[in-house]
């Protein structure tokens, strides 16, 4: 047993009795480390990780390399969905020093905390063209005890390089670049970039292994929406369709996992993360408002049901990953042979293994992971069967599987409750019931940010909560995502109380977060202890840069409050990331749509009076993307929208403006659809 076992985090608690005298990151283990001259080994990663489970297994629990790692270190384990700034910093570091990096992360640090040298993965013996654990182990220390100086200076070369790194891209933009990016021309670039990289016939962008990507669908659904552009919509839908098909969507349980290794979804890495999932649900939602089509629905439906019964916590909040092992074997609960399914199925068996690709051989490692490799309605015609009667067989057998599958060993859950990602289901859940009209999906989004507001935010905003514990100060991507979850809750109930919270949050964010030119916003707030440096994180990876997050947030609020300071702030910021937006928008989606907001303008719709809350249903079913949305029973001078506002007698009117310059207001959404 080490120091772990006093830790909340499930990742750290499974490391809790190793043999490796692991501490968690703070003054103990750093201390230690100064007092002693020691390096010290940082290992990151994460309760859902394979590979870190591997190396666990491999290294961590072998005596003989736990005593050479006691001997020769101060070992720090640290879950980086609890710690993302920490993450940040050293994965930095070895991307710099190997050009390549994931999890488990492994870095050697001076005992000031600085990187020196670092990688992911290591196996127990030389192989892949790595060199063994052990041996990596031996060679750090040497060149730490006799080549001291060395070390010292390349990692304060490296520190110093990655505070360099927070100004990479950023450009300061004169009034013509101002024009230009600002610009239909520079969206179409945006929309003619990422097709270039699409594929066509899988659906995606670039080869294996494919992420979801959402930002970019999203920027193509919306794309659509404001030019007509045919080929934007069909690889954004493509996409999600080849997605809901494939192994990488769970065809029983509902969900997604994290990505594919392949291109064309089939096989997954297995871990189910709650951001996918929240993200995934609010661009289908999308999908589903384009487009009408009831596959859409049903997988957003199947998702949220996912998400209550494998990811729901008993107060209200939404944990954070399902593990993609179980028994130890990646995959295991989630694959079948053919005997299984011959078995539970009987005489149905040959319909659904034809439908699904079920073989005697198997899909992957000689198993079948279930997936469509058209779509079901279309595979169903080329059989020799009525599409109602078979339709209704294969539902049958999804579920008699999905009942044989829960006797299995479940993959293991980490139940930390993360602010930031539960921030983004409440959107989800937004999105969706805006969408669908599903009211208990409003319920479980208004459920979460009373469950957040109770549990985390104690003398200011947390970051991580479990066993009754919130601990460390919320990071830019939790407040960030917070403030766009209020103002998703403000849009489709029309409760003005959740504008007040967005505004209050955001000065706390301006105030605690901005950088020294008063235009971006660092990772962390100010005065968080041991780190060496304070970054900015300016990429939309798996999740949305809390830097494009705040930039929209700005923009959507200088509307709603008439500030024209924060209207500036937020074209600024994006401004100054100028053409990089363009060039690489899979790295800069959620920026690329901010710019798209900006550059097309907010569609200003106040609807007031009597009865209000029917149309502002009715008018979030549509799909306006660009759309800042404020109502009320009665004209609210507090709001530049809602001021001299009312309604007809005893029915609501719906103003349509632009710069809160307004039309004659109409009663109905189809006179509202003619005026957009």
């Amino acid at each position: 047993m080490n120091k772990l076992i006093h830790e909340t985090s499930p990742y750290l608690l499974q490391h809790a009795h190793n043999p490796v005298d692991w501490h968690p990151w703070g003054d103990e283990a750093l201390n230690l480390a100064k007092s002693g001259d020691k390096p010290i080994l940082v290992s990151i990663g994460y309760s859902a990780c394979h590979w870190c489970h591997v190396m666990e297994r491999e290294s961590f629990e072998n005596e003989t390399t736990a005593a050479l790692m006691n001997e020769c270190f101060i070992n720090i384990k640290i879950d980086r969905e609890e710690r993302p700034d920490l993450d940040h910093i050293y994965m930095d570091a070895v991307q710099n020093m190997t050009g390549s990096g994931g999890w488990p992360l492994n870095v050697f640090l001076t005992p000031e905390g600085k990187p020196f040298y670092g990688g992911t993965y290591f196996p127990p013996k030389r192989a892949y063209n790595r060199a063994s654990w052990q041996e990596v182990l031996k060679a750090v220390y040497d060149a730490y005890k006799n080549k001291k100086d060395e070390v010292l200076a390349q990692a304060e070369n490296l520190t110093s390089h990655l505070a360099n790194a927070n100004n990479f891209g950023i450009t300061k933009q004169g009034a013509n670049e101002y024009g230009s990016l600002f610009s239909r021309e520079s969206l179409a670039s945006v929309a003619d970039n990422l097709l270039k990289q699409a594929d066509t016939v899988w659906g995606g962008f670039g080869a294996a292994p494919k992420f979801p990507q959402t930002f970019s669908i999203q920027f193509l659904l919306r794309h659509h929406y404001f030019t007509g552009n045919q080929a934007a919509a069909d690889q954004a839908l493509l996409s999600i369709d080849k997605m809901t098909q494939g192994g990488i969507y769970d065809q029983l349980g509902g969900g997604f996992a994290r990505y594919s290794t392949d291109g064309e979804w089939l096989a997954p890495h297995f871990e189910k993360m709650l951001y996918d999932n929240a993200l995934l649900l609010s661009v289908i939602s999308e999908a589903y408002q384009l487009t009408g089509q009831q596959r859409y629905k049903e997988t957003i439906n199947q998702t949220i049901g996912f998400i209550e019964s494998e990811m729901r916590s008993s107060p209200n909040g939404f944990y954070s990953a399902l593990d993609a092992d179980s028994e130890g074997v990646e995959g295991k609960y989630y694959v079948w042979s053919k005997n299984e399914v011959d078995e539970i199925l009987g005489t149905d068996s040959e319909l659904f293994c034809t439908v699904y690709g079920i073989t005697e051989r198997g899909n992957w490692e000689h198993n079948n992971i279930l997936w469509l490799q058209r779509q079901l309605e279309e595979k169903i015609k080329t059989l020799d069967i009525s599409e109602i009667t078979a339709t209704e067989i294969l539902k049958a057998c999804r579920e008699k599987l999905f009942v044989a599958r829960g006797k299995r060993a479940r993959p293991g859950l980490d139940d930390k409750i993360l602010t930031g990602w539960n921030a983004l289901m409440i959107s989800a859940c937004c999105k969706a019931y805006a969408a669908t009209g599903y009211k208990r999906y409003l319920g479980l989004a208004e459920d979460c940010m009373f469950f957040l507001e109770d549990k985390c935010r104690h003398e200011g905003w947390k970051h991580t909560y479990k066993n009754g514990m919130a601990k460390f100060p919320a990071f830019l991507d939790d407040c960030a995502y917070i403030i766009q979850a209020y103002l998703n809750l403000q849009t489709v109930t029309g409760n003005s109380g959740y504008l007040e919270k967005a505004k209050q949050l955001t000065e706390h964010v301006l105030n605690t977060f901005s950088d020294e030119d008063g235009l971006y916003f660092y990772f962390t707030p100010v005065n968080q202890p041991h780190l060496v440096v304070r970054k900015k994180e300016m990429y939309d990876g798996a999740t949305p840069s809390g830097n494009a997050v705040m930039a929209e947030n700005l923009f959507y609020l200088s509307v709603i409050f008439n500030l024209p300071a924060w209207h500036e702030r937020a074209q600024a910021m994006v401004a100054c990331l100028g053409q990089a937006i363009v060039k690489y928008p899979a790295s800069f989606g959620c920026w690329a749509s901010t710019l798209q907001n900006i550059t097309e303008g907010l569609n200003e719709i106040a609807i007031v009076g009597s009865g209000f809350a029917e149309l502002v249903a009715e008018v979030n079913k549509k799909y306006i993307p660009n759309k800042v949305m404020q109502s009320s029973a009665v004209d609210n001078d507090e709001y530049p929208l809602l001021k001299g506002k009312t309604g007809s007698g005893e029915h609501a009117l719906i103003y349509f403006c632009k710069n809160y310059a307004c039309r004659q207001p109409v009663a109905s959404v189809e006179e509202l659809e003619q005026l957009l």
